[in-house]
């Protein structure tokens, strides 16, 4: 006999009532625990802080995003039970005060606001006090996206966040890398370790980097010597044949 699965009311974490919204089950206290929790975990994952893991910020009692850079490390070392943790999060914990807005903005969590968003307004505006309704909307950010950003300017960054915070919430632009070539690896490399060095490194210097020999590629990398199939047509094609890649590329 199957029995009827009746849905929970309250929130195990802080024990408020549960709101239905699109047949899910959400809490939308401002205190819950599990939620904060959560906030913080998504915040040092998005910004890369190392270390800053769920048990981590548990025994750290990180409730807001402001605590975190109030940190010491005598603090954390008592908290973790070990200095040299310690050390290395205080390091992580002070390198991520340089993200730009880029990182930053998705990082806070807010509803529709992630990396397509931020991307969009970065090619808008300059900074967080130039974004408003009128610049989401050049921006090409729907309404509920404009809707959600704009009240967590008013009722969290403007109310809260803007001087507590340590980031100077500018964002930066990418800088266009003139596309040199198309660049083949075949064959294990000799002068890099792995063809994802070699892939990044290609990619940094304005090369995009094909997985198979297309008729756009204008370079193969043979560092093997051997003469494969690939190889000859390659050659037989007009392609260029390098055979040492960091010689090819030169101080990199």
């Amino acid at each position: 006999m199957l029995r009827e699965i009746v849905p929970p009311s309250d929130c195990p974490s802080c024990g408020s009532n549960l709101q239905w919204i699109n047949q899910l089950l959400y809490c939308k206290s401002t205190v819950c625990g599990a939620q904060k929790q959560k906030k913080i975990e998504h915040f040092a994952k998005t910004l890369k802080i190392k270390g800053l893991g769920p048990a981590a910020i548990e025994k750290l009692d990180i409730q807001d995003f402001d605590q975190l850079y109030e940190l010491d490390v005598d603090y954390i070392t008592s908290a973790l039970n070990s200095e040299k943790i310690a050390i290395k999060l205080k390091k992580e914990i002070d390198n991520s005060k340089s993200a730009p807005l880029n990182l930053v903005l998705p990082a806070f969590g807010i509803p529709l606001i992630g990396n397509t968003a931020t991307k969009k307004l970065s090619e808008t505006v300059e900074n967080i006090t130039e974004i408003n309704a009128d610049t989401c909307k050049r921006a090409g950010l729907g309404p509920k996206a404009t809707e959600n950003l704009m009240s967590w300017l008013s009722k969290d960054f403007y109310a809260f966040y803007d001087g507590c915070l340590p980031f100077d919430f500018k964002f930066v632009t990418e800088q266009k890398v003139e596309r040199k070539g198309v660049v083949c690896i075949s064959g294990r490399l000799k002068s890099f370790k792995t063809k994802a060095d070699a892939t990044e490194t290609l990619s940094s210097l304005g090369y995009e980097v094909k997985s198979s020999l297309t008729k756009d590629v204008t370079i193969l990398v043979n560092e093997s010597g051997i003469e494969s199939a690939k190889t000859k047509q390659a050659r037989d094609s007009g392609v260029n044949i390098v055979t040492n890649l960091s010689e090819f590329l030169g101080e990199h």
